[in-house]
């Protein structure tokens, strides 16, 4: 792909493209977004990732491009654990598998097995992202398993230190 960079537009929660050669392309390629209505709509941890990549500029409503620092700032007002789950989406990103948004399935993430795309197969596992200081209760734990076991996919449990680095835990139900 080229060096071209798709212009977004940041709008409350979400990120809009105006679909373009370039932004099906990134679509068709990565999964990057979600089609609807003739534009494409990335969700803030995709946004962030894509600027990142260098891939979008993202402007306000006003015409003017928003620095990353300021898009971090704007997104963590919109979703309190908006830091914890980016280092969870790049460290999935990154290593080569598509990860999508999967609020209705309960879930902060849903995760595709690499090479399978969403609309070729189910996601293999739901992801929980959690800050390495934050406490669990078995209550909390008990009910992200039950979630994952209902909608028959993996429960990943991606534990986020001070630092920005994750660590997975993969958690099944077993019967003896």
């Amino acid at each position: 792909m080229s060096e071209y960079r798709i212009k977004a537009v940041f709008s409350r929660e979400k990120v809009f493209a105006e679909e373009t050669n370039e932004s099906r392309e990134l679509y068709e390629q990565s999964r990057f977004g979600e089609l609807k209505e003739g534009k494409i709509q990335y969700s803030l941890v995709e946004g962030l990732y894509l600027l990142e990549k260098k891939k979008l500029d993202i402007i306000d409503n006003k015409n003017k491009k928003i620095k990353q620092e300021d898009y971090i700032k704007k997104a963590k007002k919109v979703e309190p654990n908006f830091w914890v789950r980016y280092h969870v989406y790049r460290d999935i990103r990154n290593r080569g598998y598509i990860i999508k948004t999967a609020l209705k399935f309960g879930a902060d993430f849903r995760v595709y097995d690499r090479g399978i795309k969403p609309g070729e197969d189910h996601a293999k596992w739901i992801v929980f992202p959690v800050n390495e200081g934050e406490t669990l209760t078995w209550y909390d734990f008990s009910a992200k398993n039950r979630v994952a076991h209902s909608t028959r996919k993996r429960l990943l449990l991606a534990i986020v230190d001070d630092e920005g680095d994750v660590t997975y835990y993969e958690v099944r139900w077993v019967r003896p």
